[in-house]
């Protein structure tokens, strides 16, 4: 097997890697993090999980913004793959994860601003009554901001279903799970938008929709992909 032969497959092992470090970084830094320290409601409850967990709460930051570096490469990587697809539509998946990401990081200065409005804030004798509902609602800032950037992904995820479920060297089903999580992210993020009340529910259903990028990934990692039907489908492009 020749290099030409062999870059599709090492394309979608590296993708399968970075993926897995992005869902964990993700994962890390929502669940182990934003969750187990943001006390819904309650300004004083929070302010002092971030105060008691300072370091957690850094290396949580940290994770997120590494998961969005890695996922620079990721789509670039996936792009490659799913150009002879057809290129248009891989373009518009790159494009919709590039805003994605960049709203996202963006609305990671919402994690980071509790610390400086806490430590910074005392020291310069600001009242802490106000410090703690500044630090609570930048957080809810950056849940906003988080949402923003869902809805992107949801049209990254409608994108690359299309392109899976087209292709020859995927199995079809996860073009579909995705196409399904897209739909999620959409009606999670305009929930949250527009109709509060129910956005947690729908953010469960979200949850479990995201198993689709989990089964791509480990795809990717495990199985690969069929490297003579992508052959097949670059020269029919």
């Amino acid at each position: 097997m020749n290099d030409v032969e062999i870059r599709p497959q090492v394309f979608a092992r590296t993708a399968g890697v970075l993926y897995l470090i992005v869902i964990i970084c993700g994962f890390f830094a929502e669940i182990f993090v934003r969750q187990r320290l943001v006390v819904a409601k309650d300004a004083a409850a929070t302010a002092a999980n971030i105060l008691a967990h300072e370091q957690l709460f850094r290396v949580g930051f940290a994770a997120d913004v590494f998961g969005g570096l890695c996922v620079i490469p990721l789509i670039l990587l996936l792009y490659e793959l799913l150009k002879v697809v057809n290129r248009r539509v891989a373009l518009l998946a790159l494009f919709f994860s590039l805003v994605g990401c960049a709203t996202q990081s963006m609305a990671l200065v919402g994690h980071f601003a509790p610390i400086v409005l806490l430590t910074r804030g005392r020291e310069l004798g600001v009242n802490m009554d106000l410090l703690q509902a500044q630090a609570y609602m930048a957080l809810q800032l950056q849940s906003i901001g988080y949402a923003i950037a869902l809805a992107f992904f949801g049209g990254t995820m409608l994108a690359r279903g299309y392109l899976i479920g087209r292709s020859l060297f995927l199995p079809r089903f996860i073009g579909v799970l995705l196409a399904i999580e897209g739909v999620a992210y959409l009606a999670n993020s305009f929930a949250y938008f527009v109709a509060p009340a129910i956005a947690r529910g729908v953010f469960a259903a979200l949850m479990v929709t995201g198993l689709a990028e989990v089964i791509l990934c480990l795809w990717l990692l495990v199985m690969g992909v069929n490297v003579a039907k992508w052959h097949e489908q670059h020269r029919l492009r």
